[in-house]
């Protein structure tokens, strides 16, 4: 037998709809029909409506009471002015987990890397960013400010289909790595400027390599 657990229905539906959504199979402003989406997934409703309400917090759809569930309409210029934010606060988080973070935190900040770097030697992207969400979560619980750590996760959630489609850019996940690395050595030295940075340019690449996602999406479509 697999050692690999098995995925929850509603986890898989909800990550084929991020895949979905993100590269235009459903239009922004879009109705999603639940009905539909079941015999699409060959699925029951259940995960179907739990899906939808994951991707609502995350704001990748709206749902709209006594009309339905609508896919949010998100822009270049939308996206990166969130990713910009995302960058300042992931560099603070960083920042202050410098200063703070203790050595058990430590161990699950290196634990996460080490299935980054598993993960990205397999080429699985999917499971890699999985492993990379437990990496920054280490980073946000560590830095000491309630306040800051929830507004992290909140805007996170918010983009992380974005994030986890721009890892299919050619070599993006070795080079993702890398960045952990940097994240994770100044963290365990305790400096914490180069923390903030190496975590800030970490984000701010994304934008970058999200937008190469765009436009090759759009030439494929276009052609």
């Amino acid at each position: 037998m697999s050692d690999t657990p098995r995925v929850p229905e509603a986890h898989r539906v909800r990550d084929c709809l991020e895949d979905a959504i993100v590269e235009g199979h459903y239009r922004p402003g879009e109705r999603l029909d639940p009905v539909n989406l079941a015999s699409e997934f060959g699925c029951s409703r259940t995960p179907i409506r739990e899906a939808l309400q994951a991707l609502a917090r995350s704001g990748l759809v709206q749902i709209r009471p006594k009309k339905g569930t609508f896919v949010t309409e998100l822009g270049i210029a939308d996206l990166t002015e969130r990713f910009e934010v995302m960058a300042e606060l992931e560099g603070m988080a960083a920042r202050l987990s410098a200063r703070r973070m203790e050595r058990h935190g430590l161990a699950v900040l290196e634990e996460a890397l080490a299935e980054c770097e598993t993960f990205a030697e397999a080429g699985d992207a999917d499971n890699y960013y999985y492993a990379n969400a437990r990496f920054h979560g280490a980073v946000y619980d560590a830095c000491g400010n309630d306040y800051l750590r929830s507004q992290t996760h909140a805007l996170k959630r918010a983009l992380q289909p974005y994030r986890r489609l721009q890892l299919r850019v050619p070599d993006r996940m070795r080079r993702s790595l890398g960045e952990h690395r940097a994240i994770a050595d100044a963290i365990a030295r305790g400096d914490a400027e180069a923390a903030e940075n190496a975590a800030r340019d970490h984000v701010l690449v994304q934008v970058t390599e999200f937008g190469q996602l765009v436009r090759t999406w759009k030439k494929v479509t276009s052609g």
